[in-house]
């Protein structure tokens, strides 16, 4: 019974408003007994349901088991990953037995692609190897050293090219190792000094 003395009503159907009155009429009625057809149709949905549970454990038994995981250190940089045995297999078949790590291998392929793919997988790694050899040797001890031989180096490649001169240039009448340049940028850098030393 409801709090006020009122009959709970059947929540099966909805109430039914009687003819000249306002209230509803709450009357319980027997459930409608299914078809054989309804039957046989949740029969039907339930197996499905069921067949769907018992595939999806079936699925999970199947799945591998987790394999171990085991810390690579790479052979270039010295960087250590956590990695599968076959992963670590994998990339050893791929490069000549030595364990690289993701960055490394990409620099190795850009080294590869580098000059229209003429060196070899193995020439990139050794060379990709060196170049972190003398890295991890010279660079971590001393770095303004390192920065310094990488500056000289950038030059020496510049002046090279600036040696060369371009068809464009002879034309010009410029020669070999001239600077062309149509202003002088003197008095850029002096207005730019006077408005530093303002603000200051």
């Amino acid at each position: 019974m409801a709090p006020h003395g009122e009959a709970i009503p059947n929540m099966q159907q909805p109430p039914r408003l009687v003819k000249g009155s306002s209230k509803p009429n709450f009357t319980s009625k027997q459930p409608q007994r299914l078809s054989k057809e309804g039957l046989q149709r949740a029969v039907s949905d339930l197996s499905f349901e069921l067949s769907k549970e018992a595939a999806a454990a079936a699925e999970m038994k199947a799945l591998p088991p987790i394999s171990e995981v085991e810390e690579a250190k790479c052979e270039c940089c010295g960087m250590s990953e956590e990695c599968t045995p076959g992963y670590i297999e994998r990339v050893k078949a791929k490069f000549s037995g030595k364990w690289i790590c993701g960055l490394c291998s990409e620099a190795v392929k850009e080294e590869v692609e580098k000059n229209g793919g003429g060196r070899s997988r193995e020439e990139a790694l050794s060379s990709h190897m060196s170049a972190c050899v003398r890295f991890n040797k010279f660079g971590r001890a001393y770095p303004v050293l390192f920065q310094a031989q990488a500056m000289r180096e950038i030059l020496k490649k510049s002046t090279a090219r600036a040696k060369s001169v371009s068809p464009r240039d002879q034309k010009a009448g410029l020669k070999p190792g001239g600077i062309a340049r149509s202003s002088s940028c003197i008095p850029a850098i002096t207005r730019g000094m006077n408005d530093f030393t303002i603000a200051n």
